[in-house]
């Protein structure tokens, strides 16, 4: 676990731009199985790749004609029961952390993995994220 002085400004990264932190399992069961229309789940971490390309990746694509309409986060390190129920819902990918999934009607449509994330720029991920929004939202 992480000090939470650590990472809160990299959790206040994405509540600043409506990214809504789940903490609990329970929260994160309310938002994504049985949720109609397109839900975001951003993974944070505290990793280099997170703030040098995933957050900003992802703030970028949020200037998408079509967004989600629903943006949620979980952080790795930090909320481990939140983030372990948030990966039953990614299946059959991995634990990856960061990683970003986008659900529709409670059903995964697109993920990004950590090694996708981590080799990319943050327009590489914006750009991504904007075709899967383009596609499903």
């Amino acid at each position: 676990m992480y000090p939470e002085q650590l990472v809160a400004p990299m959790k206040e990264d994405l509540i600043k731009v409506g990214f809504k932190q789940l903490v609990t399992p329970s929260e994160v069961d309310a938002s994504i199985p049985d949720s109609k229309g397109t839900v975001l789940v951003v993974v944070n971490s505290v990793c280099g790749c997170a703030a040098g390309n995933m957050r900003p990746g992802v703030k970028l694509s949020l200037s998408n004609d079509k967004v989600p309409a629903n943006l949620t986060t979980v952080f790795a390190g930090v909320d481990g029961e939140a983030v372990a129920q948030a990966r039953k819902y990614f299946l059959p990918y991995p634990p990856s952390s960061p990683s970003i999934a986008l659900f529709k009607d409670g059903e995964l449509v697109h993920f990004l993995e950590r090694h996708h994330i981590e080799g990319g720029t943050a327009q590489m991920i914006a750009d991504n994220l904007a075709e899967a929004y383009n596609e499903f939202c």
